[in-house]
Order: structure tokens, then sequence, then C-alpha cells
């Protein structure tokens, strides 16, 4: 899975339930919220006060790890 600022929170976390720590790091503690879920990497870190670049990087990274 490649993620973009724009890919979906809950389609990230279907991929890989395993990335949720970095949205906890973030301080978005309701992941299984349907808000949560249906919102954008770009939206969520515009609420939570993060730099959206870096958590794609991140989740990018942890992707490419997984081969």
């Amino acid at each position: 899975m490649t993620v973009t600022k724009d890919t979906i929170i809950g389609d990230i976390l279907d991929a890989d339930f395993e990335v949720a720590p970095y949205f906890l790091e973030m301080g978005m503690h309701c992941l299984g919220c349907p808000s949560a879920r249906g919102e954008s990497v770009a939206d969520a870190c515009a609420v939570h006060g993060v730099d959206a670049d870096e958590l794609v990087e991140k989740l990018n990274a942890h992707f490419a790890a997984k081969g």
C-alpha cells in the first residue's frame, strides 16, 4: 500500500492494523469511531496539529518494510 495525504484512515487501518500506534502517537485515540475512519490523513493531521508529510513518510516506511 502507498499512503498519500488523501488516503482515508480506515483504508490504512484495514490494510494493516499494526499502524494504529502511529495514529495514537499523534493523539488520535478514537480510531474506531466512524468519523475518524472516514477522514483523510491530511484532515486528521490538521485537526491534531501534526505534520501530514511526516506521518505519510512513517506509514509508507512501515508498508515498505512489510514488503
